[in-house]
């Protein structure tokens, strides 16, 4: 039998592999074999997005953006399979952004009965706030559930998001990881719905923030499938 000694230095050599793999420190700094002193001042709390900008690999793969392209097609797939739309498409832009568009209901713009704010905002800006929670929003969905444009949004330098609801074009931007840079404005009338995402990764986050043109091809090439 070993003794308790013997398993917790065995975690403390797979902890420093862990380190040593990934960069990022996963426990408190020891001093000879021990941790630092562990009080109230050591407990940290992190609001809105800055969890994910804290540790971006516990949300996403971190090698390139592919995986936050997924995660905003994804909500657009729902759209469509939930018989709301019936196209998305999704551009690669040379100066490293990404659109995705779609013809579904587009985000709600009302004010958000508990938050206080709009509702797109909400989603945007809140983790674990949309419509893939409770009964009421989508019986079949994808991605993280919730979880995903926010994340995209805390991983982007620069988020333009643009909804077609309720006669009239909506938009709304953020910068630097979430940070509000235009309130929702109402603009030209429309007869149309929908919802455009322009994001921008942030190359801070990212190895490689541009991504080749053809390679998301294969990824949606499957997703298209899968849906018509």
């Amino acid at each position: 039998m070993h003794s308790f000694e013997a398993d917790a230095e065995r975690i403390r050599l797979f902890v420093g592999c862990v380190e040593n793999r990934s960069g990022e420190s996963v426990i408190m700094a020891k001093t000879n074999g021990r941790t630092e002193d562990y009080g109230v001042s050591s407990i940290k709390v992190l609001k809105g997005l800055e969890p994910v900008k804290q540790r971006p690999g516990m949300y996403t793969l971190t090698d390139n953006p592919l995986h936050i392209i997924q995660e905003v097609v994804d909500n657009a797939t729902d759209e469509v399979l939930a018989g709301f739309g019936s196209r998305i498409s999704v551009t690669l832009h040379a100066d490293g952004g990404i659109t995705v568009e779609d013809n579904g209901r587009g985000i709600p713009v009302d004010m958000h009965p508990t938050e206080g704010k709009p509702t797109v905002e909400v989603v945007m800006t809140v983790l674990h706030a949309g419509g893939k929670f409770g009964g009421g929003g989508y019986a079949v969905s994808g991605g993280l559930h919730g979880v995903g444009i926010s994340v995209v949004n805390a991983l982007s330098t620069r988020v333009i998001t643009t909804v077609r609801n309720q006669g009239y074009v909506w938009t709304t931007s953020f910068h630097n990881g979430g940070h509000i840079d235009q309130p929702l404005e109402r603009g030209a009338e429309t007869s149309e719905t929908g919802t455009e995402q322009v994001f921008y990764p942030d190359p801070e986050i990212f190895e490689t923030a541009h991504l080749e043109h053809t390679m998301p091809k294969t990824e949606l090439y499957f997703q298209v499938i899968m849906i018509f």
